[in-house]
């Protein structure tokens, strides 16, 4: 017999065995890591149902207080938040709007900011929300050159900034004069 004729055979035997074993080992290997990515997505799952409940049981509870003797003092209390979308009103006045920056009220500038920053109105919900006497007695503070402003508008002004309502401010600022109806 011819040894080469033997040899082949059980070198490619062997081989392949070998081949078996390891291909074996990596198939278990994933299989545990699906085994382990299971076992997360179970625990997520679970995660999930906890938070969902406890979300649940905020409700009612928010529900709960809503409902309460005091709600009508509570919702009277809470005003609506809007969100300011400085892109839309750049686009309507064609140049960069800050937030809450009060000198897109027509008639109030720099000093003036200034002077409304001072006296605790920073926002246009603050400024809005001002009487024209509280306004121009902060004006009348600052001295005989701001005394001169009229400042009827401003709250109507800031309103609508507050509320987003960038064509109606355009258009009613279209209609003043230096701040003025």
């Amino acid at each position: 017999m011819n040894i080469p004729c033997i040899l082949i055979p059980v070198l490619v035997g062997l081989i392949c065995g070998i081949l078996g074993y390891l291909l074996g080992k990596m198939n278990s290997r994933d299989s545990s890591l699906a085994a382990d990515l299971q076992a997360d997505l179970d625990a997520c799952k679970a995660n999930t149902k906890s938070l969902n409940t406890k979300i649940l049981s905020l409700e009612t509870d928010l529900a709960a207080k809503l409902s309460a003797p005091n709600k009508q003092s509570f919702a009277a209390s809470s005003t609506p938040v809007f969100l300011f979308d400085q892109n839309l009103a750049a686009s309507i006045f064609n140049k960069k709007i800050a937030e809450n920056d009060l000198k897109i009220v027509e008639g109030i500038g720099p000093k003036i900011e200034t002077l409304m920053n001072a006296a605790g109105i920073n926002t246009w919900q603050e400024l809005s929300e001002a009487s024209t006497e509280k306004l121009q007695a902060i004006l009348d503070a600052g001295g005989e050159n701001y005394a001169i402003h009229n400042p009827s508008t401003w709250a109507k002004q800031a309103l609508l900034a507050y509320e987003g309502k960038w064509e109606d401010l355009k258009d009613l600022q279209e209609n003043l004069i230096g701040g003025k109806e």
